[in-house]
């Protein structure tokens, strides 16, 4: 019998602050985005005070002084290597994993039939805390869609599952179905939520007992195979690690522009930062979406949210183009009278490096894929922006406001803990 399990790690950007600074063990936590804008994770005593996920940390500073929350830019160098860590460990339990987001991961396992589970599941716990320091809750079950379920019950009851849950029988899918708020269900969202809701469809329960041809009717046969995985019959196997089809650079202003120059330049990079991961994945794009958006928290002011996308001439990976038409859209976008706090470029329509189709009357310059190379390389030995583009501002490195940073305790050196014995 094959079993699926999704492991979360609990409160994860949370769960790596405290790992280096157990002085925060109990006590409120808070991280927020990109330039310090908004609360993206929040402790468990944090969620207990009322902040909501999204909230503006500007309007909840009095809150996080009130009630000493500590609060955090985000580190992502920190999370991004403990998260490798974590996905490091649970690949020692079972060859098949897939990591589905930063703190998430599905296992799968085959031949295990002979195994007390529950307290090899256990064991998987014990051992990812020993080894990171990170807390993971653990649901296992049939199927990936029951195993999403599975972990909701192991971390909403944790006193009671201690973090694990297992879902073998037929009672215990039954039972958890009729529990849980088809709002809750993995993989339906909104809109079929309120379709399924004003058909009297409010549990997971309720969804299965509808008929096949209904639900593959009016929710594809995504929706059919979602069925099928809460019944307990599998039809989603791990997913293998894709080329991704979009890239993006986004960015929120360490305060608010107007002035086009700033915004351009802005702009330009960002499609030069495309473009560089475009050439580590060995694609080209086809097409540059970029927005313009004022902040929305200002409602004194006026507002603007816009986006145009443009078709390039080419498959291109090449900086020189990528800001030749990121500009280009920007022009069509810009307008001097708003006040703007965010920007970004989107490349989409990728494509290999090696399946591109050969044009007799095409109008990319050939020297631009050799002049790349030579840029990525320098860049590569001597530091990151050593070399720029006559588009982007040669005398400012623009840096996020982060003005609450803890130390690159893993990947940095200099920032790593100090032993005094």
């Amino acid at each position: 019998m094959e079993l699926f399990a999704l492991v979360d790690c609990n409160n994860f950007y949370a769960s790596c602050e405290r790992v280096f600074n157990p002085s925060l063990n109990g006590k409120p936590v808070a991280v927020l985005s990109n330039n310090d804008g908004c609360v993206i994770a929040r402790s468990n005593e944090v969620k207990a005070l009322g902040v909501p996920m999204g909230a503006p940390a500007f309007k909840y500073q009095p809150t996080f002084e009130k009630y000493n929350i500590h609060v955090f830019s985000s580190n992502y160098a920190l999370y991004g290597d403990m998260s490798q860590r974590v996905m490091n460990t649970l690949s020692q339990f079972t060859p098949d994993v897939e990591v589905y987001s930063i703190d998430e991961a599905f296992l799968k396992f085959s031949g295990f039939d002979y195994y007390d589970f529950e307290a090899y599941v256990r064991h998987i716990k014990a051992t990812v805390d020993k080894h990171t320091g990170i807390p993971v809750s653990i649901g296992v079950a049939p199927t990936k869609a029951l195993s999403k379920i599975a972990n909701k019950i192991a971390k909403k009851f944790a006193d009671r599952t201690g973090g694990v849950y297992v879902m073998q029988t037929e009672a215990q899918r039954l039972k958890a179905l009729k529990w849980l708020d088809i709002d809750d269900v993995w993989g339906i969202g909104r809109q079929h939520a309120n379709r399924l809701k004003a058909k009297s469809i409010f549990k997971a329960y309720d969804f299965t007992q509808l008929s096949d041809s209904w639900v593959r009717k009016q929710m594809s046969v995504v929706g059919l195979r979602l069925k099928k995985e809460l019944e307990g019959k599998p039809t989603l196997d791990l997913e293998d690690v894709a080329t991704k089809k979009a890239i993006a650079t986004t960015r929120s202003f360490d305060k608010q522009y107007s002035d086009y120059d700033i915004i351009r330049e802005r702009v330009s990079s960002f499609a030069i930062s495309c473009a560089e991961k475009l050439r580590r994945q060995h694609s080209y794009c086809r097409m540059v979406h970029v927005f313009l958006r004022t902040n929305k928290f200002r409602q004194d002011l006026a507002q603007y949210h816009r986006s145009t996308v443009i078709k390039t001439e080419y498959p291109t990976h090449s900086s020189i183009d990528l800001v030749k038409y990121a500009i280009k859209a920007l022009d069509r976008l810009y307008k001097p009278e708003y006040h703007y706090k965010k920007a970004g470029v989107i490349v989409m329509e990728l494509q290999p490096e090696d399946t591109e189709q050969l044009n007799l009357f095409s109008k990319k310059n050939p020297k631009h894929h050799q002049l790349m190379q030579h840029i990525d390389h320098l860049n590569q030995n001597i530091g990151r922006h050593k070399v720029k583009f006559g588009s982007q501002d040669l005398g400012r490195v623009w840096k996020m406001r982060q003005e609450r940073l803890s130390q690159r305790y893993s990947t940095t050196i200099k920032e790593s803990i100090v032993v005094k014995v």
